[in-house]
């Protein structure tokens, strides 16, 4: 059946997280959400359970189009891939030029650069939004990075600020910049999220291993990291995690737990971007490599037959847990600097006018990298938004000086100790990188040019230079 056109706002696809976003649309003064599924039974399912949020059902996509409002506004919340096109290409024939189109799951930006580019002929704004905050987040308020057009914005903009967190008393959305500037800022939030579960996970893993801890002992210990600095949604749920027992075996939840870490690809898209984009990210490729090696039960059998001993553990300082906490802090700092320096590259490469510290701002509530120092971070840049690195900020070089020496002595407790701590290490030896007055990439250079005459500067006059090696070694400007 045909419906009268009511609704200011629409989601196709109600699996949890459309069927959350519905409901959180439908709870805000403003708001008439309508609701569509390929499915009709599940639209039905969630009309059933929540009669209050007044939903506009609707069983064909016909009848979803004309129950919105001009400017029809509809979220696309279904698989990504094949399915995001059905779907975009349905409304596309029945929506007309000033209506929005918007894919709010996590898309990969080039293909939402693709998809805008093919939609902009009709006049129909296309807009790809990043939402943050898992099921949860959708349902309470989310952290939410939208793209698309300044005119779409105009519209999207007041219904998305409706729904979204709210931190120091402003939702957490900000217009990211045109095309796919939202899916692209989404997948660098899921890269330094990848970073930081693995960073929080060497922590506890050295506070266990080196520390000789039981998980509820560590559970104690992040609960009062979670009243400092390193407070954050991450390390609060951590201590949960840790306290949690097994029921069936009475065993700490954490052990039962088979050690082998899943991964769904944003983290693998930040890094192959990154790469593209001449951006080191150690601290996120660690992140995901540490995954893909605990995903290798083979190798990693193989390897344990193999090995007759392991270092022995070495006594923890004093101050260890101090330590650790210190060098959790440097090394989260690296992994944010690092992503924000992707994000960079980024806008200037597509041309997004990004602005860093509404970025911060908009994490600090309603997403899963949820932290105190994302106010720090929104300092930093607005205080000076052409900072070439977060590093060059009087804040956090203070306090990676501050936490540098803890930092070594538990990379270096960790090595002695045979502790994998790839994110540490990696962010350590960044930071080293950057400080260093001279890089070995010197030789490397050279032998580029001894192979492949691929030439190299020198340090003491302006110009391009080859070493003619096979020859008498004499050196010609290229």
């Amino acid at each position: 059946m045909m419906t009268s056109a009511a609704a200011n706002i629409g989601v196709v696809g109600l699996a949890v997280m459309g069927s959350n976003l519905a409901r959180n649309l439908a709870s805000r003064e403003g708001n008439r959400v309508a609701v569509h599924n390929r499915t009709y039974a599940r639209t039905e399912n969630l009309l059933r359970e929540h009669p209050e949020a007044g939903f506009i059902a609707a069983e064909s996509i016909d009848d979803f189009a004309a129950s919105l409002a001009r400017p029809r506004t509809a979220i696309i919340m279904v698989q990504a891939g094949a399915g995001t096109d059905a779907v975009i290409d349905q409304l596309a024939e029945r929506f007309e030029p000033g209506d929005i189109i918007v894919d709010g799951g996590n898309a990969n930006f080039q293909d939402t650069i693709a998809r805008e580019k093919r939609i902009a002929p009709t006049g129909i704004h296309f807009v790809g939004v990043g939402i943050s905050g898992g099921e949860e987040g959708a349902l309470r308020g989310p952290s939410i990075m939208p793209g698309g057009s300044e005119e779409s914005y105009r519209t999207l903009g007041p219904i998305l600020a409706s729904i979204a967190a709210v931190a120091s008393g402003e939702p957490c959305v900000t217009h990211v910049g045109t095309n796919g500037a939202g899916h692209f800022v989404k997948m660098i939030h899921n890269g330094i999220e990848y970073a930081d579960m693995q960073l929080i996970g060497e922590a506890y893993d050295l506070l266990r291993t080196v520390g000789n801890m039981r998980p509820e002992s560590v559970a104690d210990v992040f609960a009062e990291w979670n009243e400092g600095p390193l407070e954050s949604y991450l390390v609060e749920i951590t201590a949960d995690i840790l306290r949690h027992v097994d029921p069936a075996t009475g065993q700490p939840f954490v052990d039962v737990v088979l050690d082998q870490a899943g991964s769904k690809g944003t983290g693998v898209w930040t890094v192959q971007n990154a790469l593209d984009l001449g951006v080191p990210v150690g601290g996120i490729a660690e992140a995901v490599f540490a995954r893909a090696v605990s995903g290798k039960a083979e190798q990693r059998a193989a390897v344990r037959r193999l090995v007759a001993s392991r270092p022995e553990v070495q006594k923890p300082a004093a101050t260890f847990v101090d330590d650790v906490a210190a060098a959790l802090y440097a090394s989260k700092i690296i992994a944010y600097a690092q992503g924000f320096d992707a994000i960079t590259a980024g806008a200037r490469k597509y041309d997004w006018d990004v602005h860093k510290d509404q970025i911060a701002k908009i994490w600090r509530g309603g997403c899963i990298i949820r932290a105190r120092f994302l106010d720090r971070i929104t300092e930093a840049y607005t205080e000076n938004p052409g900072i070439t690195t977060l590093l060059e900020a009087p804040y956090f070089a203070r306090a990676v000086a501050d936490g540098e020496a803890a930092w070594r002595r538990v990379v270096a407790t960790a090595a002695l100790s045979g502790v994998p701590v790839p994110g540490f290490s990696s962010a350590l030896s960044y930071y080293d990188s950057l400080a260093a007055e001279r890089l070995p990439a010197a030789l490397v250079q050279g032998q580029r040019d001894f192979f492949g005459a691929h030439t190299y500067r020198r340090v003491d006059r302006d110009g391009t230079f080859h070493t003619l090696w096979g020859g008498d070694r004499t050196e010609v400007e290229s």
